[in-house]
């Protein structure tokens, strides 16, 4: 055979022209069910993915909604009730102050809706606090003078529950007629203002007290300096008129139903049978039997507000906010009681 130019034999097949041989059958079945297996475990994988992918889905939905639930407000729930004609409710539940959950807007808001209700028959005010505020405790009962002068026929009742002292009296003498249990602690119509003194302490520490102020009396009750006579003196005018105002707005919701008895504005607390006695209080029972025996209305809705989980959290920051600004500026005299 003779060659050509580029090497290759006449006759021949040129090297680039060449083939591989054809694969073996059994060998391309072999690949084939390695491919279809790998396949169906990618198939597989994914709908198991998929499957858990629902089912947290599923899992997530359902705890949101168990926790949406939880947190709703109660009066949510009495909704179904207010088609019928009811006694309203609004309570008044611990410590009387704007940080806390018995603070004026809320009980104020529950109070504008049990009003408002035209199925509302009456409303009683439950009452379980030691007091507070009394700035806060003078909003509720001017928001009670003011709603009962707006719905004259709608009769408003003050029950105390284990106590119903100083604010909580407060609120509870703008009521029609106040009822407690015999065995319930009410009245202590005064007004505290309280403090520790800490000169000795730091003396006994070799601590030295040093306050800058711009104003006279800025540092005025200082716990960590000597008490001045003047400034207890004019502490105890102002106590003096705040007192006055209690007095005063007792007076105004109780009338002639209290006795002639001095002792009553002095501060002291007296169990459910005294107050009774005394015309700080016009009978004993229980929310219960105010709304079935005097109104007439078994049937008890309860309006009182309670603040979302948003709300309590925009409260608790304009709380921190406020306390953290009050400090700075020196404001930090204690609250009355």
């Amino acid at each position: 055979m003779s060659e050509d130019l580029w090497g290759n034999k006449e006759g021949g097949q040129r090297l680039s022209e060449e083939k591989a041989p054809a694969p073996d059958a059994d060998e391309q079945r072999k690949e084939w069910k390695l491919i279809q297996k790998l396949v169906l475990s990618l198939t597989a994988e994914q709908r198991r993915s998929r499957r858990w992918g629902i089912f947290f889905k599923v899992l997530t939905f359902a705890y949101l909604t168990a926790l949406l639930v939880l947190l709703m407000p109660d009066e949510l729930f009495d909704a179904s009730d207010e088609g019928e004609a009811h006694v309203a409710l609004v309570e008044v539940l611990g410590t009387i102050s704007q940080d806390d959950a018995a603070n004026a807007d809320a009980i104020v808001t529950g109070l504008r809706d049990a009003f408002e209700d035209d199925n509302t028959r009456a409303v009683i005010v439950r009452i379980n606090s030691p007091g507070g505020s009394p700035v806060q405790a003078g909003y509720v009962y001017d928001e009670i003078r003011r709603l009962r002068a707006l719905h004259p026929d709608t009769p408003v009742y003050s029950v105390i529950v284990d106590i119903g002292a100083s604010g909580g009296y407060y609120i509870a003498a703008a009521a029609d007629e106040i009822y407690a249990d015999k065995a319930s602690l009410v009245g202590s119509i005064g007004v505290i203002s309280s403090s520790f003194g800490f000169v000795e302490t730091l003396e006994k520490l070799g601590v030295e007290r040093r306050v800058v102020t711009s104003g006279e009396n800025k540092a005025f009750l200082d716990p960590f300096s000597p008490l001045k006579e003047s400034e207890v003196a004019f502490w105890k005018g102002v106590l003096k008129t705040t007192h006055e105002q209690f007095i005063d707005q007792v007076r105004k919701g109780r009338g002639d139903r209290l006795v002639d008895d001095e002792a009553l504005f002095s501060g002291l607390i007296w169990t459910g049978e005294q107050a009774l006695e005394l015309g700080l209080i016009d009978g004993l029972g229980s929310a219960s039997y105010v709304a079935r025996e005097l109104v007439g209305e078994e049937n008890i809705v309860n309006f009182t507000h309670k603040a979302t989980p948003i709300e309590r959290l925009a409260e608790r920051f304009g709380a921190t906010f406020a306390k953290t600004l009050a400090t700075e500026m020196g404001a930090g005299v204690s609250p009355l009681r």
